[in-house]
């Protein structure tokens, strides 16, 4: 039984680790990467001790490589019109 269940908007990006972060009662961080979370995985751990989460999200943000902020940029082959 996983300790809590955490909405992915309230875990935050940690750059360093490269992964969505959220503070664990024993002073560490459950981690969870973009990979685990394309490949399905919803459980986010501790590194420190033997607590774990499982994370709230929509795998369809993460499928194929994309993420949100890849969805907003228009992709390279765009038609344009010569007038």
């Amino acid at each position: 039984m996983s300790y809590d269940d955490v909405e992915i908007e309230d875990m935050e990006w940690n750059e360093e680790l490269q992964a969505y972060t959220y503070p664990c009662p024993c002073g560490d961080l459950f981690q969870i990467t973009k990979d685990e979370l394309r490949l399905g995985e919803e459980i986010a751990r501790c590194p420190s001790c033997s607590l774990y989460i499982t994370v709230i999200y929509n795998a369809e943000d993460f499928a194929d490589g994309s993420d949100k902020n890849k969805s907003l940029q228009p992709s390279g082959n765009q038609a344009v019109a010569v007038a």
